[in-house]
C-alpha cells in the first residue's frame, strides 16, 4: 500500500487483508474495484495463423518426447541462422535446444548412464551456443561455458580453442597461450589454425604497447 513501510510485519497479503489492515490500497480506483468488483472482459486479437504442425512450443511446454524430437530441428534451425550471420538468433536456438535437454537432464541421477548420454548431446550444443557468443563478443560467457565443459571433458580440444580465443579478446595473455598449448598438445593438426591466433594475439600486444608508449610519453618527466 502507498505510503507503508514494504518490510512491516515481513509479509505480503492479499489486498483484501490490505483493505482490513490499512483500509486502503493507496490508490482510490483500487479501492472502488475492491468494494464494487467487476467482471473482467478479455478482448482477444489474432495476429497471424500458422499451419499445422508448424508452431514450435516453447520447451516448458512440451513432453519429455516432444523435447527429444525437438532437439535436433532446433540444432538445424541454429546452425542455418550461423551460416547466415545471425549469431545472436542462432545463439537463442541452441540456448532452447540446450534447455530441452537440461530439462530431461534433471529428471536423471547425475553420472547415470542416461545422464551422461544427455551431457554429451548437450556439449556441442553449448560449444555451438559459445561459438555465437565470441562472435558477438561476449568473451566472459564463453570463458565460464567452456570451463564447465573442460571441467568434465578435459580432452575437448573445441572447449580450449574457444577458451583459449576469449582469453586472448580479455588480454588473459597467459590463459590464451595456456589454452593454446593444450590444443596443439591434444591436436597437432590444428598448429597452422593456432599459430594465426597466437600471431593475431602478439600483434595485439605490440600495438596495445605502442599505444601505452604514446599514452604515457612525458608523464614522469612532467
Amino acid at each position: 500500500a502507498a505510503g507503508k513501510d514494504p518490510l512491516e510485519g515481513q509479509r505480503h497479503c492479499c489486498s483484501i487483508a490490505q483493505l482490513h489492515e490499512h483500509y486502503s490500497l493507496g490508490y482510490p480506483d483500487l479501492d472502488e474495484l475492491q468494494k464494487n468488483p467487476q467482471p473482467l472482459i478479455f478482448d482477444i486479437e489474432v495476429l497471424k495463423v500458422e499451419a499445422p504442425g508448424s508452431y514450435q512450443q516453447d520447451p516448458w511446454a512440451m513432453t519429455d518426447e516432444e523435447k527429444l524430437q525437438a532437439v535436433p530441428l532446433i540444432h538445424k534451425e541454429g546452425n542455418e541462422l550461423y551460416r547466415q550471420g545471425k549469431g545472436q538468433e542462432a545463439a537463442a536456438k541452441y540456448y532452447d535446444a540446450i534447455a530441452c535437454l537440461k530439462n530431461l537432464q534433471m529428471k536423471e541421477q547425475p553420472g547415470s548412464p542416461d545422464w551422461i548420454e544427455l551431457d554429451q548431446k548437450i556439449t556441442p550444443l553449448l560449444l555451438n551456443y559459445c561459438q555465437c557468443k565470441l562472435q558477438c563478443e561476449e568473451y566472459y560467457e564463453v570463458l565460464d561455458h567452456c570451463s564447465s565443459i573442460l571441467n568434465k571433458y578435459e580432452d575437448n580440444v573445441k572447449a580450449y580453442f574457444k577458451r583459449g580465443k576469449a582469453h586472448a579478446a580479455v588480454w588473459n595473455v597467459a590463459e590464451a597461450q595456456a589454452d593454446f598449448a593444450k590444443v596443439l598438445a591434444l591436436d597437432p593438426s590444428l598448429r597452422p589454425v593456432v599459430s594465426k591466433e597466437l600471431r593475431s594475439l602478439e600483434a595485439r600486444l605490440r600495438e596495445k604497447d605502442a599505444e601505452d608508449k604514446i599514452r604515457f610519453k612525458g608523464i614522469f618527466s612532467q
